[in-house]
């Protein structure tokens, strides 16, 4: 089977941390960025990466405004992109699928749902 890499951006540390143990102990690898200059570093030097869950609200640049960079980077565009939000309210998971996610999950993050998203969109 092959490795299914994540990227969890996030710009909580305890966000990545939570995520990146339940995750790791799944099977499978992370990698995390706390903004999207550092994950787009990431991008650019990890050609296998399986999914992305994208926290919407960062202070630099948010979800909705990274959805479409990576939608149109040369090699991430393609990735499955989970919008990961403490935004729960009527109209968010819609906003986040226009914007472009895949998926959408809210926090606190419901593990098996996660898993059940992630495995729905993962190509194996």
């Amino acid at each position: 089977m092959p490795e299914k890499k994540i990227l969890i951006i996030d710009d909580d540390h305890r966000n990545v941390f939570a995520l990146s143990a339940v995750l790791k102990a799944k099977g499978y690898t992370c990698l995390s960025a706390l903004g999207m200059k550092e994950a787009f570093i990431l991008l650019n030097k990890e050609k296998d990466i399986s999914i992305i869950l994208l926290d919407m609200m960062m202070p630099d640049l948010d979800g909705y405004q990274s959805i479409p960079l990576i939608r149109n980077h040369e090699t991430a565009g393609h990735v499955p992109i989970i919008a990961v939000t403490a935004q729960a309210m009527k109209g968010d998971r819609e906003r986040c699928l226009e914007a472009g996610a895949d998926e959408y999950i809210s926090k606190p993050v419901n593990i098996d749902e996660l898993l059940k998203a992630m495995e729905g969109l993962i190509k194996s």
